[in-house]
């Protein structure tokens, strides 16, 4: 029962990638979920395993129920009780106003970025919680500083729907406090990610980085590194709190 065990949805590259490499150098058994880009979540897989760790890639998208199932079902068989999950998986689109979005676009971010986490949180609870037999574990999910400064001209869209993903933190840590579940956030400042070539502006973290009072962008692995911490026992005081990695921003 002392084997670690961690889901991180969209886990393939960026942020993900990152966090899967930590929990290998930290002995997790590592899951990734990808939806399209089979060869980016094959090579964060490869390379844990060339390294003497254990890790999988299940092609997933968190916005369908049956997908989520099948990544907690492989897992279970695969690797045995889960211990942890990462809340990874985002998506955002196009820059624009609200005045310019329609329904569609709306219900695509929300239902992803929202309702996947929520899901997953569940999944994750009903085999981690001692409520349900479990023996505890931790949760920490990837929201945004865009939840605060709200993504004005940009994505109101994604910013409220990480608002959403701060209030999942924070109200499910309280629930399951009592039964050996953690529940935590951390909210990422401009990284250099791909997310930003999906917006249409590739080059944003270098547009915006004079803003930070560190007057740069942050790593992957800036962010990977606290939610390492957050997920470890040096932590073990620590639920419903929401870490910023913004350089001071």
């Amino acid at each position: 029962m002392n084997r670690k065990v961690m889901i991180i949805t969209g886990g393939s590259r960026g942020i993900g990638a990152e966090i899967a490499a930590l929990a290998a150098l930290e002995d997790y058994a590592v899951c990734i979920s990808y939806v399209q880009n089979q060869a980016a979540a094959e090579a964060v897989v490869d390379t844990i395993v060339r390294s003497g760790g254990e890790a999988m890639a299940v092609k997933a998208d968190v916005a369908v129920e049956s997908d989520i199932l099948r990544i907690f079902d492989t897992v279970d068989r695969q690797f045995g009780p889960l211990t942890a999950l990462v809340n990874n998986a985002g998506i955002l689109e196009k820059q624009m106003r609200v005045d310019q979005m329609d329904v569609a676009r709306m219900q695509r971010i929300f239902t992803t970025n929202i309702i996947g986490s929520f899901v997953c949180a569940r999944e994750a609870v009903k085999r981690m919680s001692t409520l349900h037999g479990g023996h505890g574990g931790a949760i920490v999910n990837i929201s945004s500083i865009a939840a605060r400064a709200g993504g004005p001209g940009e994505y109101v869209d994604y910013a409220a729907s990480k608002g959403a993903i701060d209030t999942l933190t924070i109200g499910l840590a309280k629930e399951v406090a009592t039964e050996g579940v953690r529940v935590n956030g951390v909210r990422p400042g401009v990284i250099y990610t791909e997310i930003h070539a999906s917006g249409g502006e590739p080059g944003r973290v270098d547009r915006v980085k004079s803003a930070v009072p560190m007057q740069r962008g942050g790593q992957p692995v800036e962010i990977a590194q606290a939610v390492m911490w957050l997920l470890s026992d040096k932590a073990s005081y620590v639920t419903g709190s929401l870490l910023d990695v913004t350089g001071g921003r």
